[in-house]
């Protein structure tokens, strides 16, 4: 399957599926619920029935999550601790949710598999490529866990990353709070602007607060669309379906 996923075109024949392979990318956030930190397994359960869902139509789906909720290693640089440091405990965070929505998951009654590309072999498998692509062609959700395994690179990279190694066809980009992209901050700026569409050199030019600037030219060199929408009820699925909701990032028209 290409990485090319722009070249596939979502508006198919009555009856096909828009897409057969995308990775959703979580942030920590989206786990805490209503708390200030932490994990809300209520939402967790929520999450990951909806992401059964999608998947039981079909579709082989990923999953990356950040670690906003429980650690920052960009965060912790600033306090003076040292960045690499930092970031592999950020790593470990991952590790810890994506823990947390493989058991919500299972006990929903998915079938999951979790990979990691930093070693913890008593709760996950070593990420390795073409075992990932078999697990999606078994019917499993794969779950890839503390980014790249490397400091200075941020979840987003590893999103876009393993979008194209297992030859995603797009990222679904899941926010807390806001229906897409805007060309200013909606909480702080009474007159931003949603935009439907961009393209990857658009969202760097502006410095649009999407995905980091490694991350959005990754997925700009290799035609690797982004769908960006709001985490509310029911949206996963309609966008995996085809439905136009938030904003898409590609290389041309939408």
């Amino acid at each position: 399957m290409s990485a090319a996923g722009e070249d596939i075109k979502r508006e198919r024949k009555t009856g096909e599926k828009a897409f057969s392979r995308l990775l959703l990318k979580l942030s920590g956030e989206s786990l805490m619920g209503e708390r200030s930190y932490g994990i809300d397994l209520a939402t967790v359960d929520r999450i990951a029935r909806e992401i059964l869902e999608v998947h039981e139509e079909g579709l082989e789906l990923a999953v990356v999550i950040g670690a906003g909720n429980i650690y920052r290693g960009i965060a912790a640089a600033a306090e003076g601790m040292d960045r690499a440091t930092g970031d592999y405990m950020g790593m470990l965070a991952t590790l810890l949710n994506s823990m947390a929505l493989q058991d919500a998951l299972e006990r929903a009654g998915g079938q999951t598999r979790l990979m990691s590309a930093i070693a913890a072999s008593e709760v996950a498998e070593p990420y390795i490529r073409r075992r990932a692509i078999r697990h999606l062609e078994k019917r499993r959700v794969v779950i890839f866990a503390a980014g790249t395994g490397n400091p200075f690179f941020t979840t987003d990279t590893a999103a876009a990353l393993r979008s194209l190694e297992i030859g995603a066809e797009a990222i679904l980009m899941a926010k807390n709070g806001v229906e897409g992209v805007y060309d200013g901050d909606p909480n702080t700026d009474p007159d931003a602007r949603f935009l439907p569409h961009l393209t990857h050199l658009e969202a760097i030019e502006k410095g649009l607060k999407v995905m980091d600037t490694t991350a959005l030219s990754l997925c700009m060199d290799n035609r690797l669309p982004i769908y960006v929408f709001e985490l509310a009820e029911g949206n996963i699925k309609r966008v995996a379906a085809g439905e136009r909701v938030g904003t898409i990032i590609s290389n041309g028209e939408a």
